[in-house]
């Protein structure tokens, strides 16, 4: 069977043009090697692949488990196959000099087949992504994502006390060093030996591009700084995201904030991340239009969405990013005691802005996110931050992804929703359940709007209301509300702009 399976894989591999016919036999010593084996029995043929990959790795999985290479851990096994992989890939040259030849007649060609590589590695596990729950829910701002993630392993126990006996180290520094491609990983670090990045230059510095392994929506990809560098928002942010989609047009690129709570989970690696999507708040159409003095040739408003955004639309990126720098300093230090904003306390700074760049034809465009990450002790986590009552289903930070309006919840929530479905039909007291009983206030509210609930469109309607739930969240995530105190709120703040 392993001879079997190596043989289609080799075919796999000829099928994705991750090999030529004069790499058969290299790639063959090279996975016997792998695998242990020292003769081959095989056919020597190589048949026209008509499978998927995770058929092929789980059948050579299977033996290198027979064999004791690898145990039943899931960690185990993908730092194994994962290794398995490499034995496919050339050198990160040979990749490189692939993505600028095609660059060079179209961006997106380029990206097309850089994509369509890293799914063929297996870098992107496709056989992992189809098992993430996706649907779109209304919501007062027009259809939003909602995305439950499943495609990202938890560690098993098995790794979690393999890990505990291993030496720390500190290479690479975090996932997104560029000393990860090739990285044979351990119990405490993932494989990324089937990983290859692409270089670019964005503002004279040295930037790369790669894909998130996890692709929470089409063509997800990070923009990582060459050097371990913490996150920044500044000018020079701005004009590397606009000048991000100038080279590749059919990307936008955004920017997490620079400050815990409203950031993202790293902010010790200055990265951006982009992709070939079009989310729910550049949809979104303008509530507001408003002028900047001297910048008559931009376009700009205020963005109909729950979150404070303004748009600034025009034909010189350059500019564009001189007027958004004069937003963010005075944003930086602008107080407004009506809304509760404070731009400091005890000298610790609370605003700054999530920036998200796209092209609208020949235009550039970019969204300025303003966010504070002041906390009380009425709200510890953070007072625009999701609080306590929606929680039950998303309590974790609001980064890039989240605002604009692609909701990524917790795997556990998939069992708990079809839980949650079965036990209202059956009628049951979930308020008992030691699971589901953190959603009873919520199912009395939306109960009492939904007097039809049945089995026909019971998954419907809770989707729904989960979709409204994250409105929610996007609400309390907002510095100013769409209210009347909000609207007048964020226009003095413009005014003051205006005004310098």
């Amino acid at each position: 069977m392993i001879y079997n399976a190596i043989d289609r894989l080799i075919a796999f591999g000829l099928a994705k043009g991750l090999l030529e016919e004069n790499d058969v036999l290299y790639t063959r010593n090279k996975l016997l090697y792998t695998l242990g084996l020292s003769d081959y029995q095989g056919s020597g043929e190589v048949a026209e692949c008509k499978e998927e990959l995770a058929e092929i790795l789980k059948d050579i999985l299977k033996y290198a488990m027979e064999e004791g290479i690898v145990s039943d851990s899931v960690t185990e096994q993908d730092l194994f196959d994962t290794k398995i992989m490499d034995c496919l890939l050339g050198r990160p040259s040979e990749v490189v000099a692939k993505f600028k030849a095609l660059f060079k007649k179209s961006p997106k060609e380029a990206t097309d087949w850089y994509y369509g590589f890293s799914k063929a590695t297996n870098y992107i596990r496709e056989d992992r992504i189809v098992k993430d729950v996706k649907w779109q829910a209304d919501s007062p701002y027009g259809k939003l994502d909602i995305t439950i993630n499943l495609s990202k392993p938890e560690k098993d126990p098995k790794a979690i006390a393999a890990a505990k006996k291993m030496v720390q180290t500190g290479y690479p520094k975090c996932l997104l060093c560029r000393e990860n491609e090739g990285f044979a990983g351990d119990m405490n670090k993932p494989a990324r030996e089937n990983h290859r990045i692409i270089p670019l230059t964005l503002s004279g510095e040295n930037y790369f591009l790669q894909y998130s392994p996890y692709v929470y929506y089409n063509e997800h990809c990070i923009i990582l700084n060459e050097g371990h560098v913490p996150m920044k928002i500044d000018k020079a942010v701005f004009l590397k995201l606009l000048e991000f989609t100038e080279k590749f047009p059919h990307y936008m690129a955004g920017s997490n904030a620079d400050l815990p709570i409203v950031g993202g989970s790293i902010l010790t690696h200055d990265h951006f991340q982009g992709g070939n999507y079009e989310f729910p708040m550049a949809r979104a159409g303008l509530r507001t239009e408003v002028k900047f003095k001297g910048y008559e040739d931009i376009s700009a408003g205020i963005v109909n969405w729950p979150m404070s955004v303004i748009r600034l639309t025009g034909a010189d990126y350059r500019k564009i990013a001189e007027l958004a720098d004069k937003i963010l300093l005075l944003w930086r230090g602008y107080s407004d005691e009506e809304v509760g904003v404070y731009a400091e306390s005890n000298g610790e700074p609370h605003n700054t802005i999530t920036p998200i760049a796209r092209r609208r034809g020949e235009d550039f465009e970019i969204d300025l996110v303003l966010r504070n990450n002041r906390t009380t002790e009425e709200f510890p986590l953070g007072i625009f931050h999701p609080h306590d009552k929606l929680h039950h289903i998303k309590k974790e930070n609001i980064g890039l992804i989240e605002v604009m309006g692609l909701a990524v919840l917790p795997g556990r929530l998939k069992g708990e929703m079809d839980s949650l479905r079965l036990a209202l039909l059956k009628g049951e007291d979930i308020r008992k359940d030691e699971v589901l009983a953190k959603h009873a206030d919520w199912v009395d509210e939306f109960m009492a709007r939904h007097k039809d609930f049945n089995e026909e469109n019971a998954e419907e309607i809770i989707r729904q209301e989960v979709g409204l739930v994250f409105s929610e969240v996007l609400t309390d995530a907002g510095v100013y509300k769409d209210d009347e105190n909000g609207r007048k709120g964020i226009l003095r703040f413009i005014e003051r702009v205006n005004a310098l």
